[in-house]
């Protein structure tokens, strides 16, 4: 079992930033892919993917909706991958997943994209923003 925590949620305003954080497991960190995903608010059997990086953080993939706005990066030094997420919107709001795939080091055009690809799950990360 891999635990991931996510931690840096809150409640801003819209126009503002804030930086999600999530620490994962030791040794074996930069063998997987990770990735953020979110679920709005009446959304509760669906989740949104939002962002994804390679193990050696040499590739990320967004979602259209936080394109140019969100910045995923990863310290794997630190076991810790982030979610810089600049020009907030109100309908940014939703509660924030990290996800590990211990499957992949590398993304995938097909897979990254699916909640169903990752292995591992934080318990989530509540954002709220303003208008």
């Amino acid at each position: 079992q891999v635990y991931l925590m996510e931690s840096g949620g809150g409640l801003v305003q819209a126009g503002d930033s804030l930086r999600l954080s999530c620490a994962g497991p030791g040794r074996t960190f930069d063998t997987y892919s990770m990735a953020w995903f979110r679920q709005g608010p009446g959304k509760e059997h669906e989740r949104d993917f939002v962002a994804a990086i390679s193990g050696d953080g040499g590739t990320t993939y967004y979602g259209d909706s936080v394109k140019g706005r969100f910045t995923i990066s990863r310290d794997n030094a630190k076991n810790t991958v982030y979610l810089q997420m600049n020009s907030l919107k109100p309908e940014d709001t939703a509660v924030y997943y990290c996800a590990a795939d211990a499957k992949n080091w590398q993304l995938s055009l097909i897979t990254t994209f699916r909640p169903s690809e990752y292995d591992f799950w934080g318990q989530g990360t509540q954002v709220t923003v303003s208008s």
